[in-house]
Order: C-alpha cells, then structure tokens, then sequence
C-alpha cells in the first residue's frame, strides 16, 4: 500500500507516459484552520482526473472546473490562493478567515517525476526544489527532519518516508502493521530470525530481514523519528529487542500481551541493566483501546497509539479518549 504522497507520484508518471498533460498542486502555506496539512499533494490529468487531496473537496471541484473549461495551459508554475475573503472561505469549505496557498506545477519531462520514483523506491528520502519562476527542478538527498520550504522563487519540498517502524515478527499482524504503516509514510522493516517464517512473506516492498532482533535493533541506530513493535510473544525474541530499543531515543516502543504478561516482561527487563525510567517508556498492552479484535483492528489500535504520542498528544487525552470509548476501559490487544 503506497502513502498517499507515492500514489500521487506514480500516477502523475503514468499519465505523462501515455501522453497526457498533467498538473502537480502543492499546499505551500495555510493561514488559521485549514482541512489539508502544508505539503499535502493532488495531481490533476487533462480529463479532470485526481488522485490525492488538498482541501475537504471544494478546492478540488474549483481546480477540477477550471481544467475541463480551459485544458492545462500554463508553461510554468504559479502560486494560487483559496479563502481569503469571508465568501471565499464559505464557497470553498474553509473556516471563516482561513487562507490556503497552492504551488500549481505542469508536469513533464523536466519535472523529473520518474527520477524521483527511482529514488524513493531505494528508500531515501528526497529534497524536490522547484523553481517557480522557471519551472526547473534539483533532486537531492534530504536531511531527517526537513519540512517543506519556500525561500523566493524555490519551493523545497520532501518525499520519502518521514518515519521509520521497526516489526519484530512476521506473523499475520505484522503485514496488516505493515501495509497500513507504510501508507502512513513509515519506512517499515520486519525481523523475525525464524525459519518458518523465511518463506512466504507477501509485501514485497517491505524488506524481512533474517536477523536477531537486537543485532537489528543495533544496526539500524534509531532515532527520535522511530518507532519499534514487538509482536512475535515470545520473550526469547521481544525480549532482545526491547532490551536494546529501550536504550535509544526511539518515539514509541510497544509489546503486544496482557497486562499480567508486560508486567513479567518489565521485570525481566529491569534484570538487564535497564534503568526503571528506560522500562516505563514500553507500551504494554500495546494500541488505544477500540475493542479491536481481529488483526487488522488490532494494527489500527497501535498506529493510533503510536500517531498519538507522535504528534504530542498528552497521555492524559488518550486515556480519557480511550475510557470513553469502552467500559470498562481496555488495552487494544490482551492476548
């Protein structure tokens, strides 16, 4: 499953291969409320075709009526704004006084669309400038962290995934964890060292790796914008993980169990030199209560979760979010 920034990429080079002009639309800025985050895409075809979004929808239907009316004529970039009278944020479904500024870029050629899919499909991350006064655009490797920019005339924006989540077994969960995490901009990568599970892993743009858990852990030198899940239940296995991503500066660490079974693992966690303030940074049980009960449910349940403390939602909101939700309150996976 491609993130939606991939889908918007692939099919813009799709309809330049069969010949058919095509226009990439950019949020750049926005002003107050507004439905669509800065660097969110949308890709209009000749036909009035669109993939991706940059509004609730009313923007599109305005960028949609103008090409069937007048084709994609314009040479070069231009830079449009939506919502910033009264009757425009009403017209076009933003709050009251929120603006949303658009970079509106013809495809072609020189947009150098099927390089930047070469590189994203090695797994880096990319810096895209577009110069909006010539229509010319630079690929090169973006730095972790780096968020859309306009200096003048260059809009510097960043393709790739954004985050990283490591998946300890490869079991059924760990493809529905998988699919839906990579859709959400995750760079994701699967360990699991058994033999039984060498064979037969379905995503093939989602690397397993036969290797033991803390090795990986080790290697792959986790950062703030990572993520690890353990999910095999066995200890021999999440243990080795957790022992050595607890130790990291990892964003969000997970255990899939009871709350009987995390709190054996927190202290067998404690007997490997871990300090009582690295063990508290485990998620265990796993996920937002939803009363999640099949494996897919049960994946939504911890990228919840794992969104959460992504985007500095207080603890104290997702308890009261999740007591609300159930009664009693739960965790997402008790097994």
């Amino acid at each position: 499953m491609d993130s939606i920034d991939l889908e918007v990429l692939k099919t813009c080079s799709a309809w330049l291969a069969a010949g058919q002009r095509c226009q990439l639309v950019t949020v750049i800025r926005t002003w107050g409320s507004s439905p669509r985050p800065i660097g969110a895409t949308l890709a209009i075809c000749e036909d009035g075709r669109v993939v991706g979004s940059v509004s609730g929808g009313c923007i599109e239907d305005d960028l949609i009526e103008r090409v069937r009316k007048e084709g994609i004529q314009r040479q070069l970039p231009e830079v449009v704004s939506y919502g910033i009278s009264a009757d425009e944020a009403h017209r076009f479904g933003l709050p009251c006084g929120g603006t949303i500024e658009l970079a509106l870029e013809p495809l072609g050629p020189h947009s150098r669309i099927d390089e930047l899919l070469e590189r994203l499909a090695a797994h880096e991350l990319v810096a895209r400038t577009l110069d909006l006064g010539n229509g010319t655009v630079t690929l090169e490797r973006a730095r972790p962290g780096a968020v859309l920019e306009r200096n003048g005339n260059l809009l510097v924006t960043q393709h790739g995934p954004r985050w990283r989540l490591l998946i300890i077994g490869a079991g059924q969960l760990s493809r529905m964890l998988a699919q839906i995490a990579s859709a959400m901009d995750y760079h994701v990568t699967v360990c699991d060292p058994r033999e039984e599970y060498r064979a037969g892993w379905p995503l093939p743009d989602v690397p397993l790796v036969h290797a033991m858990p803390d090795d990986l852990v080790l290697e792959m030198q986790l950062d703030s914008r990572s993520a690890v899940v353990a999910l095999t239940h066995d200890p021999k296995l999440d243990d080795m993980a957790l022992m050595e991503a607890l130790k990291t500066d990892a964003f969000y660490i997970g255990a899939i169990g009871s709350r009987a079974n995390n709190a054996k693992r927190r202290e067998r966690l404690l007997q490997f030199e871990l300090t009582e303030q690295q063990v508290a940074r485990l998620h265990g049980p796993i996920g937002l209560y939803i009363g999640s009960k099949t494996p897919p449910e049960i994946a939504i349940s911890i990228l919840a979760e794992m969104t959460a403390i992504k985007n500095g939602v207080p603890e104290v909101l997702q308890i009261n979010h999740a007591t609300a939700l159930a009664s009693p309150p739960s965790a997402a996976c008790s097994t």
